[in-house]
């Protein structure tokens, strides 16, 4: 009985330094970049990483955005404006990140900037159409990472990309429902 009880007692114990072993110490000194704040997820995410205790560079298509973004918050948030689309502006992103994180690097880097068209038949859609959503949702978050990789190896930090599905779906559909029919 006793040694079942010192059993219990010490899993009890390694349960718990597991768990304190997961929390993330010292946010306060953890840079995390996020592409698309404006709105939806990635200005929300910004938010919630900023009220965690997070040093946060969001990035904004817009100035309005980037402007709305920094007066819900404080000067632990920091935006630039990033069109993921332009290699130069991605450049301009990533040396305005490395004044800011120094030696420290990032520890996250979030890629969610995405766009995603109406939904409609693909014969109304054009290849401009699939192009420039390829342009945002694949190639910018590839340059993107490509860029901030660096930094991100030098904190041993994490990157998290997260798309939209837009007509990508659609198209994959009515692809599989022609060869079903064929």
């Amino acid at each position: 009985m006793w040694l079942c009880l010192a059993v219990l007692v010490g899993l009890y114990y390694l349960l718990r330094w597991y768990r304190e072993k997961q929390v993330v110490s010292h946010l306060q000194d953890k840079f995390v970049f996020i592409t698309g704040c404006d709105s939806g997820f990635g200005n929300l995410l910004a938010r919630q990483l900023h009220l965690r205790g997070f040093r946060v560079l969001a990035t904004c298509l817009t100035e309005q955005g980037a402007e709305q973004l920094r007066n819900q918050t404080s000067d632990r948030l920091e935006t630039v404006i990033l069109d993921i689309t332009k290699t130069e502006s991605i450049a301009a992103a990533t040396e305005w990140v490395k004044e800011r994180v120094g030696d420290r690097g990032l520890w996250g880097l979030v890629n969610k900037a995405g766009i995603s068209m109406p939904t409609t038949p693909n014969e109304w859609l054009t290849k401009q159409n699939f192009m420039k959503i390829l342009d945002v949702n694949l190639l910018g978050v590839i340059e993107v990472a490509l860029s901030l990789l660096p930094l991100v190896r030098k904190a041993r930090g994490h990157v998290v990309n997260v798309s939209s599905v837009g007509p990508g779906v659609s198209l994959w559909w009515e692809l599989l429902h022609v060869q079903v029919q064929c």
